[in-house]
């Protein structure tokens, strides 16, 4: 068990100095824990993120405290945390100490110009790795709320807290109504 711990901080701590927000590591995990270790299949590492994604809190954060713990138990959620957590606090000690020379340095600038195309890219794989999942459940139901949170987002000014509590109780009552015609219990 703690041979698996020690896995997943160096894995975590590794994905989290490469990748630059929670978002871009979700693809990078899902690699490395589904293709590469095969400790999950896809579709449970997609329940995981959708889970990570309605707690609240950092989705880097979530996200691994969830495959930690589903890998090894408490203590695979606390290295895991640690491993992604540790990273950027180092990160911004060093940014503190050096940020008169950081802030006006062109080859920084270039570096971050750079590094956004590539943070879009894993946003995307990402984004298709989710759509997958509703593309498999093939429902127009599953379409209609992709495309109206979708809507949502980009043209209200209002929390994405509202969507999520619209979407749980859409999905509650969608529930409800299923159990009802069918006679099924949950």
């Amino acid at each position: 068990m703690f041979q698996k711990a020690w896995l997943l901080f160096i894995n975590t701590f590794s994905i989290s100095m490469t990748a630059n927000s929670g978002y871009a590591m979700l693809g990078v995990i899902k690699n490395r824990f589904v293709d590469k270790y095969g400790w999950f299949t896809k579709e449970e590492m997609e329940d995981y993120i959708a889970l990570a994604q309605s707690c609240p809190g950092p989705i880097a954060c979530s996200s691994t405290m969830i495959i930690g713990y589903q890998s090894c138990g408490i203590i695979g959620a606390l290295t895991a945390v640690f491993g992604v957590i540790l990273p950027p606090f180092l990160m911004m000690v060093l940014v503190t100490f050096f940020y008169t020379f950081i802030s006006t340095n062109v080859y920084v600038r270039i570096f971050i110009t750079g590094m956004q195309a590539g943070v879009c890219a894993m946003l995307l794989d990402v984004v298709l790795g989710l759509f997958a999942g509703v593309r498999k459940m093939n429902k127009v139901f599953y379409y209609a709320m992709v495309v109206l949170s979708f809507l949502y987002v980009r043209l209200t000014p209002y929390s994405i807290f509202f969507l999520a509590l619209i979407c749980i109780a859409v999905a509650v009552l969608k529930t409800l109504l299923f159990q009802k015609q069918t006679g099924a219990k949950l």
